[in-house]
């Protein structure tokens, strides 16, 4: 391995000029500086990580904390693209990523903070976890700069998707299209899901419209078959809905199931909605009607508000960053009069 010291011999100058041409010392003149940034290039250096981190304070490594409930890992639609955005975005800024390993704590395990502390991370994004783990709960009070997504703490930074807009919107397209027969199948209890329903209610309440208890169930996200159950379930009343809203566009998949299932069809028998706007959606005969949620700028602004939090932790607000979607009117919604 090229050391600077070889640098040094190469170029006929001291270690210290190497070093602080390699970082850009402004005591060191610009033909020195090219003479010698010019030959590590040749000689094929690399500054090593450790030493930088010593000297730095930084690893410039951030650790991603990211445990899917139903373990489809990073084919999770929605949270593939939010930290598919906040990769290219941290790198750009050159970082690193390192997952963080999830294993439950056990004799000679390590928790998750201390995982954090032990591989030096600058700063954490954590998304898509149970957020009332003890372990999580841990790393949130600990001083390593933390940004989470979909979950809000106290004194820290939260990227939050408008979950309350973005049923409002998504109830008020349906009602435009003739609908008051309306029933949604909820996911599990969590801080997303306690926005979207109250939203869901708040919005009914607005447009007049009636909501049967029996018309809000309750499925998994991402559950296909608890989806085709519900739907079933819904089908099955006297007077059943004329369009049903599922919890994410992969469960609503299994209520299509269902709807088929029973020999009708969509939209003209029965319409449907997602939430989430996953691409397979756009490209699926009928093409399904969703909340298409902005992975793109959620990633973004978990990368950005973290790095901001690690290179300048004095002037960085700790504020949630609400960040909105737009309803993809696709072709599972049918137009009905009433």
């Amino acid at each position: 391995m090229v050391s600077m010291k070889d640098i040094s011999i190469a170029c006929g100058v001291s270690v210290a000029t190497v070093s602080k041409a390699l970082n850009d010392h402004s005591d060191v003149g610009e033909d020195t500086k090219a003479l010698i940034r010019q030959k590590a290039k040749e000689m094929g250096y690399f500054p090593n990580a450790q030493a930088r981190a010593l000297k730095t304070n930084r690893t410039h490594n951030i650790g991603v904390l990211f445990v899917d409930e139903a373990m489809s890992g990073l084919t999770h639609d929605y949270f593939s693209f939010v930290l598919d955005s906040f990769k290219r975005t941290v790198e750009d800024s050159g970082y690193d990523i390192t997952f963080v390993n999830r294993s439950k704590k056990g004799r000679n395990q390590l928790s998750i903070m201390e995982h954090c502390r032990y591989r030096g991370f600058d700063g954490v994004v954590i998304a898509c976890v149970d957020f009332y783990d003890p372990q999580i709960i841990e790393l949130i009070q600990s001083d390593i700069p933390v940004v989470t997504v979909d979950h809000a703490f106290e004194q820290r930074i939260s990227i939050m998707s408008d979950n309350v807009r973005g049923m409002q919107d998504l109830l008020t397209y349906v009602y435009s299209q003739g609908h008051r027969r309306i029933a949604y199948i909820h996911g599990a209890d969590s801080a997303v899901t306690q926005k979207r329903l109250s939203s869901f209610y708040r919005t009914a309440e607005r447009l007049e419209l009636e909501i049967p208890d029996d018309y809000v169930l309750e499925a998994a996200y991402r559950d296909t078959q608890a989806a085709y159950t519900a739907t079933l379930d819904l089908l099955s009343l006297k007077k059943p809905p004329t369009c049903i809203l599922y919890p994410d566009d992969f469960a609503c998949y299994g209520g299509m199931n269902a709807i088929k299932a029973k020999g009708l069809r969509i939209p003209e028998d029965v319409s449907v909605a997602g939430y989430d706007g996953i691409r397979v959606g756009r490209h699926i005969e009928p093409r399904l009607t969703t909340l298409k949620q902005d992975t793109e700028r959620i990633g973004y602004e978990a990368a950005k508000k973290l790095i901001a939090l690690i290179e300048r932790p004095k002037t960085t607000i700790i504020e949630p960053v609400v960040v909105g979607g737009i309803v993809y009117e696709g072709a599972t919604v049918a137009r009905i009069d009433n």
